[in-house]
């Protein structure tokens, strides 16, 4: 029958690993239409690890989006074609020119912005073509836009949050809490035979091979799940 893994449980939505959303300040993302906006005000969110500013629209609407370096109450922020190239400008990448810093970036044009929103992250327009630009993410790995999505001038603030250390397991907790986050984690041989396929026994060698086969069922299928080769890529 197998086993029911932390990330089956998880994904069933119980209340155990449910987000607090009701807790949060309200949805992240750019404006939909060209507009300027006033920043009023910046805050903290819970579910959010950068700073997020609020922004006041001439038609009375209020939305937030994630603060760069440099921004503050009472600045503009100009979203649309043809705005300028300063902190918190939303632009298409298209209008980007190469190697300027941007962050919350449209994986597809008009969803909002939905890559590089972490604090102290930053991504670089790197090459432009006709039909494609390629942008370098905070991994390092380079990433290949449509030229109409957009994404907002600058590095997001928040870069020394990662500095600080935590200190103690209660601090972590809590803010791992915030989220509604799995803490803490531990390898699958040291939980119990009852939660994980290598949990049980007195020792910590796992009693089976971590490599998965394709066909296993649910509740084996953990480790290395099929992998097309294993070793360290030479």
């Amino acid at each position: 029958m197998g086993k029911r893994l932390i990330q089956q449980r998880r994904g069933r939505g119980g209340i155990n690993y449910r987000a607090p959303s009701f807790r949060y300040k309200g949805v992240v993302k750019h404006h939909s239409q060209q507009a300027t906006g006033q920043v009023i005000d910046l805050v903290h969110c819970a579910g959010h690890s950068a700073p997020l500013m609020k922004l006041s629209y001439a038609e009375g609407e209020t939305g937030l989006a994630v603060a760069p370096i440099g921004i503050k109450v009472g600045d503009k922020v100009v979203i649309g074609n043809g705005a300028p190239l300063q902190a918190g400008s939303v632009l298409p990448l298209s209008q980007i020119p190469e190697g300027t810093l941007i962050h919350n970036i449209e994986l597809k044009p008009g969803d909002g912005g939905k890559i590089v929103r972490s604090s102290g992250t930053f991504a670089k327009v790197v090459a432009k073509t006709e039909n494609s630009i390629r942008v370098i993410l905070p991994s390092k790995k380079e990433k290949v836009f449509l030229p109409n999505c957009r994404a907002a001038i600058g590095t997001i603030s928040g870069a020394g949050r990662v500095d600080k250390p935590f200190l103690k397991a209660g601090t972590k907790r809590k803010k791992m809490r915030a989220r509604n986050k799995l803490y803490p984690k531990v390898c699958g041989t040291s939980m119990n035979a009852v939660d994980h396929p290598f949990g049980g026994g007195c020792s910590q060698a796992k009693g089976r091979p971590t490599l998965s086969p394709r066909g296993a069922p649910p509740g084996r299928k953990v480790g290395k799940i099929a992998p097309r080769r294993t070793g360290r890529k030479r």
